[in-house]
């Protein structure tokens, strides 16, 4: 485990809003950065999606997808393992 310290400059509202809602523990933090890779991972598969070619899938396409698809999955396991 990695310990970070992060300094935010949030405006009075926000700040006050999240910390209401729990948003600034460290789970709800974590929770969020899990969520944020998950969903760029989801992005990077789109943008390989639409270089591939219509008519034929490449071997090294093929591996970028099957390369990202595991990245999601082990990330799914790390958060369900914790």
């Amino acid at each position: 485990m990695t310990t970070l310290e992060l300094i935010l400059n949030l405006p009075d509202e926000l700040a006050q809003q999240a910390k209401s809602a729990g948003l600034l523990t460290p789970d709800a933090i974590e929770s969020m950065l899990r969520e944020q890779l998950r969903k760029q991972a989801g992005e990077q598969l789109r943008v390989l999606w639409a270089r591939m070619p219509d008519e034929e899938l490449t071997p090294e396409i093929e591996q970028e997808i099957v390369d990202e698809v595991r990245t999601v999955r082990a990330e799914l396991r790390e958060r369900n393992a914790s």
